[in-house]
């Protein structure tokens, strides 16, 4: 068992969060906002002491409003605000560190808003979070999707490393509809997901030195990634930290959700910049944005976590406790491989693990992608061009193979959907899940005990599965809402829900879908201005074809959108939202969320689309 990390008390106390321990401790009395003055009005209300009693007496005095003075302003970065980003830069080897209290999809449109103006071109990973769309549309600029990879199981890809030479930049701004080849302009700023949803990181050294000079910002979306800077593992692998390399004329932004694998709270975010040999941050510009997205009410404990969850990582700490989350998920896959193999040996199924096929392994080169594995199915996106994160663990239920075949036989067909609901009837709530794949995050706050209790509720889920436990039993929250299934067994809903995707060949249709770039008639910025102006119309889902989206359409999570504003439909996108309508119809309960489809109280489904002249 390893040691675990103890935060040195020789270290003084984070500066922000002793301001806001001394405010909370030293009994003003709060003439200013929020109205509850530090608890008190909870205590008026039976209804309000229960919830002063729930979340603690420190929680409710120390949210105080931008009035107080000795705990700084977030919005002009003074005082011990001031103190704790200097403090995080230190830490984080940066020039500057802005904390965000309501996210990295905020934290995004800050970066995007600062350093564009309608018009200008951008380079956007296609799957991008929703956010950068939205920062598209707000700033008014020209995007060129650079295309991802996706496997069959659903799981998201690299975009290649070639995509990233520059010769292959200019010929699809050359070939974009809006731009075309007599433009002379450049684009103006990259943004890369980093990492995926799925754990896949880009080698950011690799992209710096092929687009230093080229493209004004590189804008690394490093959500998922605020551990990286923590451990050897991930060398090369982040955008910012003490041993990356300083662009010669490129600025450099990560923004990181340091709620996500570390231990912010939720919202917790930051805003990290590397200067250019060349070329500083220009702190006035930046701040304009930065105001213009934040609110003139900050909610102080998001502030404190912000500070805290980086703190907590100085000095050894850092690597301790990331290094102790990389092993805990190797000794959750190695429990998982030898599980199936012990399953194997009797001729009975078990779930597998996505990655390498010593997933075991604790070599970092056994993580790092390679254009002739088999095992990710992204095909050739250059060698050593990309990491799997060891922390991001996708587990494989049975029924799909790297292929896109859907499978049938013993213990085959059990959609994902349905094991994430079994487990979260158990408490155990996964991060995402896919048709035939789970994803579950082993963050610096996971324990052994914890992936243990998920491997006793997947054995669990196995034994109700090989003997048709009644739903009863099996999802009794789900038959409290939906009576239909209470004459079927656990495997008997699989089944069916199995049947459809095979006879809808439901794998290769998602893939196609996030792979194969639909055609553009406008720019997000006009789409989305048509929607405001009252120039739009909701169709039904079959009259969709060559129709353009006015709105996102977003498949929830992972908030990646399926369809741009601009975008027209094509025969796949109508043909996957018809299979949407008639799967939901049938097996309620289930249903998916797509964010931007709209239902009607007779249950047909419509999307906002662009009236166009007839």
């Amino acid at each position: 068992m390893r040691d675990k990390a103890k935060t040195s008390l020789s270290r003084p106390t984070p500066p922000f969060f002793r301001a806001l321990a001394d405010y909370a401790a030293n009994g003003s009395h709060a003439w200013h906002c929020p109205g509850h003055s530090g608890g008190q009005a909870f205590l008026k209300s039976p209804f309000g002491e229960m919830f002063q009693r729930f979340f603690g007496e420190n929680l409710l005095r120390a949210d105080a409003c931008n009035a107080v003075k000795e705990l700084g302003h977030l919005l002009d970065h003074s005082g011990a605000v001031a103190d704790a980003e200097q403090m995080v830069a230190r830490i984080l080897h940066c020039d500057h560190a802005y904390f965000v209290t309501h996210g990295t999809s905020t934290s995004n449109k800050i970066v995007w808003q600062s350093m564009l103006a309608p018009g200008d071109i951008v380079l956007v990973d296609r799957n991008c979070h929703k956010s950068v769309l939205h920062a598209i549309i707000l700033t008014g600029a020209t995007p060129v999707f650079l295309p991802p990879t996706r496997n069959h199981y659903g799981i998201i890809g690299p975009v290649p490393q070639r995509e990233f030479e520059w010769k292959s930049i200019k010929r699809r701004i050359d070939a974009h509809p809006l731009i075309g080849k007599d433009n002379n302009k450049a684009p103006r700023l990259l943004t890369i997901t980093q990492s995926t949803y799925d754990g896949i990181l880009y080698n950011a050294d690799a992209i710096k030195k092929l687009l230093d000079g080229k493209i004004n910002v590189l804008h690394f979306d490093e959500a998922w990634l605020p551990h990286a800077t923590f451990d050897d593992f991930y060398a090369q692998y982040h955008a910012i930290g003490k041993n990356c390399p300083r662009c010669q004329h490129s600025l450099v932004f990560s923004t990181q959700s340091t709620h996500k694998v570390l231990a912010g709270l939720s919202q917790a975010s930051q805003v990290l910049v590397h200067n250019a040999i060349e070329q500083q941050l220009d702190l006035h510009k930046f701040n304009e944005a930065y105001l213009m997205h934040s609110s003139t009410s900050p909610q102080y404990a998001i502030i404190a976590s912000c500070e805290m969850a980086i703190a907590m990582m100085e000095g050894s700490d850092g690597k301790t406790l990331v290094g102790e989350a990389i092993h805990e998920a190797l000794e959750f896959r190695r429990a998982m491989l030898q599980t199936s193999q012990q399953y194997k040996a009797s001729e009975g199924w078990w779930f597998t693990i996505w990655g390498p096929e010593d997933g075991g392994s604790s070599e970092r080169e056994a993580s790092i992608l390679k254009d002739d594995d088999t095992w990710h199915g992204f095909g050739k996106t250059g060698n050593g061009f990309n990491l799997l994160d060891p922390i991001k663990v996708t587990i494989l239920t049975p029924g799909l193979d790297i292929n896109g075949n859907l499978t049938t036989g013993p213990g085959q067909g059990i959609p994902a959907c349905i094991v994430a609901s079994y487990l979260a009837e158990q408490g155990i709530i996964v991060e995402k899940y896919g048709l035939y794949s789970l994803l579950v995050i082993f963050s610096i706050g996971v324990s052994r005990d914890s992936w243990r209790t998920l491997l006793t509720a997947l054995h669990r889920f196995k034994r109700d599965y090989d003997c048709n436990l009644s739903l009863v039993k099996a999802l009794p929250k789900l038959l409290t809402e939906q009576a239909k299934y209470k004459t079927m067994g656990l495997r008997d809903l699989c089944r069916q829900i199995h049947r459809i995707f095979l006879e809808n060949d439901i794998a290769r249709l998602t893939t196609s879908l996030h792979v194969d770039q639909s055609a553009v008639a406008m720019t997000p910025a006009q789409a989305f201005a048509c929607m405001m102006q009252h120039k739009t119309e909701r169709v039904v889902i079959d009259d969709l074809h060559g129709r353009i989206a006015s709105g996102l359409l977003t498949p929830y999570p992972p908030g990646i959108p399926l369809l741009m504003p601009g975008e027209i439909f094509n025969r796949n996108a109508v043909k996957f939202l018809q299979f949407i309508r008639h799967y939901n119809h049938r097996f309620p309960g289930f249903e998916n969320d797509m964010q931007g489809l709209l239902k009607d109280e007779k249950g047909e489904y419509y999307v906002d689309c662009v009236v166009t002249q007839r």
